[in-house]
């Protein structure tokens, strides 16, 4: 199956959110369908607040790493400017997906779909526009697995 073009560009403002720890082929896909469908990438990446439930949280890279990991891999590989995205730490499940009006869209995996829901009945309730949610499926690795943040540190 073809790739889409990198320049569709159907939103002015479209956003994603993860830890993004152990950078992986699943994080490439989220990354890469937000730049494609949108001018500015507005991307959340957690803090340590919400790392309390992660699998071997103490082996988490740490936010300026993981923010780093983001950096070189939209500017290596996807070939974007800063101009182009922001990265926000995420210091809850929503972030400012919950209150910014020109938020158009938000890109999740079929993992983590149920927040985006989320923030579009909370958009709602606050008489915000719902967003346009963009689904991705789960990338599988050569074994048949889903590629995992959990499972690389666990073999740390």
């Amino acid at each position: 199956m073809a790739d889409f073009p990198r320049n569709v560009f159907i939103y002015d403002l479209i956003g994603l959110g993860g830890t993004f720890d152990q950078f992986h082929l699943g994080h490439a896909k989220l990354i890469k369908t937000a730049f494609k469908f949108g001018k500015h990438v507005a991307i959340g990446l957690t803090t340590e607040k919400l790392l309390d439930n992660k699998i071997l949280k103490d082996k988490i890279q740490s936010y300026a790493k993981r923010e780093e990991n983001l950096k070189q891999y939209i500017h290596n590989e996807i070939g974007v400017s800063e101009q182009n995205y922001t990265i926000i730490p995420l210091n809850d499940p929503f972030g400012p997906a919950i209150t910014d009006k020109n938020l158009q869209a938000h890109v999740s995996s079929m993992e983590t779909y149920k927040i985006a829901i989320k923030i579009n009945e909370i958009r709602i309730k606050n008489g915000f526009p719902p967003l346009v949610l963009i689904i991705i499926p789960i990338i599988l690795n050569k074994f048949g697995k889903k590629y995992s943040s959990s499972e690389i540190r666990e073999k740390l």
